[in-house]
């Protein structure tokens, strides 16, 4: 099956036997969940013979509740990176770009590909996500009123109205940001197994305070995905951290990089991770220091110092333990 999901109403289509069928447009509801369930239950195809497995591209969340309905049905559910789809629609000549195209697309991916399936987060971690979350946006609303604050002070026409907005916006903004935070705390007290897995992390070097939920969130959602068979080369891969090489014969070399897959903001979270676990006495330090003493440049020593600290941080995660730094010598670090 795929489906072409925006806000308020999906289209779906079936690929049975090297064939792609409509099935129509159904509302993004409950109501339209259960109809699209009742229209796919007519489809003539030999019983017992099918497992359904859903295709959806995520869509800021709107797949959400048809993802959790469907795996209520007992079908499979996956929501593979649309990067991913894209490049593989170019590289079968498909150009064509309409709601119906794109549900036959992804139900035609499905069968060929055969993308890994979709679980959902443990509730608990995905009510920590989502107060992180909201977190994360208050701070930013907070940050651009700030600038507007020092930003207006300098314009002798400013009437006084301006500055006394601009001081209840924030006034508000920070209780709000207070009371979120207090949420977070309260949860993690809630919640023993959360607590203690952060309490773990932050003995990795360079995981602070200010980014051990979200490297948590990270693990608990690969792990989920994985059922904890996740290796440590698949985790970077899944960050978008892991080396990529570009070279071909003997006269394409460019510079290597990273996949850059995944989410870019954790992406950020971990480089600045990096960033400030390099500046203290710690192995991650060593590591650094003997990659930019063998020439490396220092943006790449901080990639793969962010590199570490996850590798580090999913070991201590899957192992419910503790970072030991006496296991890892710089020389066995790189």
């Amino acid at each position: 099956m795929g489906v072409d999901l925006a806000k308020a109403s999906f289209v779906a289509a079936y690929y049975w036997l090297g064939k792609g069928f409509l099935l129509g447009s159904f509302p993004n509801t409950p109501a339209g969940f259960a109809a699209f369930a009742q229209t796919l239950s007519q489809v003539e195809v030999q019983p017992g013979s099918v497992q359904i497995a859903l295709i959806m591209e995520p869509t800021g969340g709107y797949e959400l509740p048809l993802a959790r309905f469907a795996l209520q049905q007992d079908w499979m559910v996956s929501l593979p990176n649309p990067r991913h789809v894209r490049d593989w629609a170019k590289g079968i000549g498909r150009r064509a770009k309409t709601d119906g195209q794109d549900a036959l697309l992804l139900a035609r991916f499905g069968a060929e590909r055969a993308p890994s399936t979709w679980q959902p987060l443990a509730l608990a971690v995905a009510e920590l996500e989502e107060l992180l979350r909201r977190k994360e946006d208050l701070e930013q609303m907070l940050r651009q009123e700030r600038n507007r604050q020092d930003a207006l002070r300098q314009r002798p026409t400013l009437p006084s109205t301006v500055p006394s907005s601009l001081e209840r916006v924030i006034g508000a903004l920070e209780e709000e940001l207070a009371a979120i935070e207090q949420a977070i705390k309260q949860h993690l007290r809630s919640h023993s197994e959360l607590q203690a897995q952060a309490k773990r992390l932050r003995s990795v070097p360079g995981i602070g305070p200010k980014k051990v939920l979200w490297v948590l969130v990270l693990l608990y959602r690969r792990h989920t995905l994985t059922e904890g068979q996740a290796e440590s080369r698949a985790i970077v891969a899944y960050a978008g951290l892991d080396p990529q090489r570009y070279e071909s014969g003997t006269s394409v070399h460019k510079r290597a990089g990273i996949s850059r897959q995944g989410k870019r903001n954790m992406r950020r979270r971990l480089f600045l991770s990096a960033l400030g676990g390099v500046r203290g006495q710690n192995v991650l330090r060593a590591f650094y220091q003997r990659l930019v003493g063998r020439g490396k440049a220092k943006k790449l020593a901080l990639i793969a110092a962010a590199r570490k600290i996850l590798v580090w941080a999913w070991a201590v995660f899957r192992d419910h333990t503790t970072f030991d730094p006496a296991k890892v010598s710089p020389e066995l670090a790189v």
